[in-house]
This record gives structure tokens, C-alpha cells and sequence, in this order.
């Protein structure tokens, strides 16, 4: 028997603000995080603006010795955990500790601290590079920093899986309590890898926006979309079985019902054109969760604000849904704070617990003309006040890797 599993705490760093209550209020308020990126001179090179995480002392959440031990990626990923932790009000004290895991992903690691001990070597040599540059730059660091930092000795891995990091850690950490691996698991993504080499490789690939204007830069579906915009952060959510949770009297903001994942096998960068393997992702989660398309209230899209992304997406939430695509809510949470990349299904999923709780949809910022071949209802305008029972977050990743978790508002 597969077990019901729930959501009791969520945790958030992002370019909107530093906790889940800033970065809903932003959401709902369409604040726009992006602006002129200040990590380092941007004089050479075609894309200028970011979506920087703002004001974030890592000192705030653990101690200073510990902090200077991790890459950025690393502490957004514990303060991230450090508020879901909080938030979901579980006591470690009362806990087997070998039944709390850890998933939480990156995309890519540490770039700073390649970037940093690689100019060491080059002009200082071999013998001055940091001992600990292997074990702040690797990817899994996120979530052995963030299990070692709280005491969660469970099972403890992490999803690399590009920009659909996020969505693919939550749903693995989902079929890990489904199928009694653990009691409870802190999953999501963390990212941060706004630097040169980041920012210079992304636009080499013709993936980046050079659009100067932070409100007309990341504009999902809008027929003058021109490419994304780099952001950082980190989204971590406590999942529990059902009946873990109902014996601590946890308070519980939705249910995981369904989890889908397959690839396109098609392109190292480009989705399938058909849409055909979001589409089956969708589909996956659908079936997984025992419903029909048609209850479907509202996807929060990948929506990179791409040309193919948002073409191909809209092509697989069609395929997935049929008619009933036209009826459905569907928004991109990165209008607003850019793409986190390994951190963005982690932040996305929050949003779609949000909007299960509030009942409330926030607007695709800076939509203005949707290209005409994007023709659904991308929440264009301001935010709608509606009832959420289902909704699905999705996420594409480089590698043709699509992943899609879907929420349900909880009833016992």
C-alpha cells in the first residue's frame, strides 16, 4: 500500500524575499525581482540583468564558522530548511533521526568556488588551492549541509536534473515516504550561480535575455519573449506520511497525490516540439493520482520566457489536458523572479501550496501581448481569487528531463 504523504512546512530564500510570507506577498503584489546585476562587472557582456537574492546573511541562520564553510548554494539550501524546519514545528528531539531524510538539489554546485581556486591555480599554483574547494563546490553538498546542520541521519541524496532539479527532488523524496523509506523529508532545490562564467556560458548558448528593461526581460509567453533571466535561491518543503503527521497534530497545507518524469530523448537544450514528453509527464502525475484532466484547476508552468519553452510547453499542457486546457489556470512564477534553475521547481511547488491555501492565482508579470501561438489562460493581468484543488507544477530541464509534481488541497 502506498502511503499518503503531506505538506507541513515551507521554507523559501528568493529575489523577492527571504521567507515564504515575503515571497507569496511578492507574488501576489507582482513585484518583480530583477534587476542590473551587481556580483560583478557586466561591461562585456550581452546580458546585464539578474535576479539577485537580496540582503541575505547566511550568519542569521547558522554560526559564522559553519557559514564560511559553504558555498551560497549551500546556505540558501539550511536557511531554506532552517524555516520549513521552523514552520513545520517538528521536534528532532522526539524524532528517529534514521527516519528524517534529506533530498534537496542543484543543478550545478558551486561555479564561485571553480572560478576562484581556478584563477589560485593558474597564478599561484597547484600547492594554494583551497583543501576544501572539492567539498563546496559538488552539487550534493546542499543536501549533506543541510543534514548535518539539523541532525537528519535518514536517507539522504539529491536529483541533478538541470533547471527540473526541483520538482524531481520533491517528487523522489514523495515516493521515498510513499513506500516507507522514511517518516519525513526536507526536499527541494537550491541555486546560485550567478557569476561570469555562469552568465557568459548561458548567453554563449543564446539561452539569456539581453532585454535591459527588468519589467519587459522575462516575460513568459508574450510574443516579444527573448530569453531568460539567471536567478538564485532555494525552495525546501517538510513532506510527512499522512500518519506522522496526524500524530504530532501537525497543521497540513496540501497532499501530494501524483508524480510524473520522463525525457524527451530529443535535444540537449530544446525541448521535444510536440510537447510530447511534458505532455507524458503530466499525464503520469495525473494517473498516479487516480484523477481525470478535467480536475485540474491550475498549472504553474516552467514558463521560461524562452521561444521554444513556452511554444513546446503550451503544446504538452494541450496534449496532457485536451480541451480542458483552455479552461485551466496557468501562470510562471519566473516573470517575477527570474529562472533559479535547480532551485526553480522547489520555489514553484511553494507557490502552488500557497495557492491551494489562499486560493489565489498570481498574475504572469509583464505579459502584455501573448505570442499567438501561446493560447491558453496565462493569468495575464492581475492575480485571480479562485478555488484551488488541483494544481501541478512542472519543470524542463536541459537533457530533454521533465518532471511534474501534482498538489491537492487536503481533506482527511
Amino acid at each position: 500500500m502506498k502511503r499518503r504523504v503531506v505538506v507541513t512546512g515551507l521554507g523559501a530564500i528568493t529575489p523577492i524575499g527571504n521567507d515564504v510570507e515575503s515571497f507569496w506577498n511578492g507574488l501576489k503584489n507582482k513585484t518583480v525581482g530583477i534587476a542590473p546585476i551587481t556580483y560583478f562587472d557586466t561591461a562585456d557582456y550581452k546580458a546585464k540583468l539578474a535576479a539577485e537574492v537580496k540582503g541575505f546573511d547566511a550568519k542569521q541562520y547558522m554560526d559564522p564558522k559553519t557559514a564560511k564553510r559553504m558555498e551560497q548554494f549551500s546556505q540558501f539550501a539550511v536557511a531554506a530548511s532552517k524555516e520549513a524546519l521552523e514552520d513545520s514545528g517538528i521536534d528532532m528531539e522526539k524524532e528517529d533521526p534514521y527516519r528524517v531524510g534529506v533530498c534537496v538539489g542543484s543543478g550545478i554546485g558551486s561555479l564561485q568556488a571553480m572560478e576562484r581556486e581556478h584563477k589560485k591555480l593558474l597564478e599561484k599554483g597547484p600547492g594554494r588551492v583551497n583543501p576544501l574547494l572539492v567539498p563546496m563546490m559538488i552539487s550534493n553538498m546542499a543536501a549533506g549541509n543541510v543534514a548535518i546542520q539539523f541532525g537528519l541521519k535518514g536517507k539522504c541524496f539529491n536529483v541533478v536534473t538541470a533547471c527540473a532539479t526541483g520538482t524531481h527532488s520533491i517528487g523522489e523524496a514523495f515516493r521515498s515516504i510513499q513506500y516507507g523509506e522514511a517518516e519525513v523529508m526536507l526536499a527541494g532545490g537550491t541555486e546560485a550561480s550567478i557569476s561570469p562564467i555562469g552568465v557568459a556560458g548561458f548567453t554563449a548558448l543564446t539561452a539569456l535575455s539581453t532585454c535591459d528593461d527588468p519589467m519587459r526581460a522575462s516575460i513568459p509567453f508574450d510574443k516579444d519573449r527573448s530569453g531568460f533571466i539567471m536567478g538564485e535561491g532555494a525552495g525546501v518543503v517538510v513532506l510527512e506520511s499522512l500518519e506522522h503527521a496526524q500524530a504530532r497534530g501537525a497543521k497540513i497545507y496540501a497532499e501530494i497525490v501524483g508524480y510524473g518524469a520522463t525525457c524527451d530523448a530529443y535535444h540537449i537544450t530544446s525541448p521535444a516540439e510536440d510537447g510530447s514528453g511534458a505532455a507524458k509527464a503530466m499525464e503520469f502525475a495525473i494517473e498516479d493520482a487516480g484523477i481525470t484532466p478535467d480536475k485540474i484547476d491550475y498549472v504553474n508552468a516552467h514558463g521560461t520566457s524562452t521561444h521554444h519553452n513556452d511554444l513546446f510547453e503550451t503544446k504538452a499542457i494541450k496534449l496532457a489536458l485536451g480541451d480542458h486546457a483552455y479552461k485551466v489556470k496557468i501562470n510562471s512564477t519566473k516573470s517575477m523572479i527570474g529562472h533559479l534553475l535547480g532551485a526553480a521547481g522547489g520555489v514553484e511547488f511553494i507557490t502552488c501550496v500557497k495557492s491551494i491555501q489562499d486560493g489565489f492565482v498570481h498574475a504572469t508579470a509583464g505579459l502584455e501581448q501573448p505570442d499567438e501561438e501561446c493560447d491558453l489562460d496565462y493569468t495575464m493581468g492581475d492575480g485571480v481569487s479562485m478555488d484551488v484543488n488541483y494544481a501541478i507544477s512542472n519543470s524542463l530541464g536541459f537533457g530533454g528531463h521533465n518532471a511534474s509534481v501534482l498538489v491537492k488541497k487536503f481533506e482527511n
